[in-house]
C-alpha cells in the first residue's frame, strides 16, 4: 500500500510549498524512503539517501495509512506514545499540505 502512495507523490505534489530542498526519511515498517521536495518538484529515492534529513518519519502500516488515507491528523499524544517518531512534526503537517492532504 505504501509503495502505492509513494509512486504517486511526483504527480499530486503541489509546487511552491516548499521553497528550499527538504529532505523527509520515512521508515514505514519495511518501506524505507527518503523524498526530497523543492520548489520544483518531489523526487523519491529507496532507502536513506542523505546522512541527516531535515525530517524523519517512523511508524507503522496502519498509521501511515490513516493520515494520508483517512485524513487522520496525530496528536501529541501519538508522538509521546511512540506511535509516531519524528524529529519534525511541524514539517510533516506542511508534507501533508504540500500533496493536498
Amino acid at each position: 500500500m505504501q509503495e502505492d502512495i509513494f509512486s504517486t507523490l511526483q504527480e499530486i505534489y503541489q509546487k511552491g510549498v516548499f521553497s528550499v530542498p527538504t529532505t523527509f526519511y520515512f521508515s514505514v515498517d519495511d518501506i524505507k524512503k527518503t523524498v526530497t521536495l523543492d520548489g520544483d518538484g518531489c523526487s523519491i529515492e529507496e532507502g536513506k539517501t542523505v546522512e541527516e534529513a531535515d525530517c524523519v518519519c517512523k511508524t507503522n502500516t496502519a498509521m501511515f495509512n490513516k493520515i494520508w488515507n483517512d485524513g487522520y491528523r496525530p496528536g501529541i499524544m501519538d508522538f509521546m506514545g511512540g506511535a509516531i517518531k519524528s524529529n519534525a512534526p511541524q514539517l510533516l503537517q506542511q508534507f501533508l499540505v504540500a500533496f493536498g492532504k
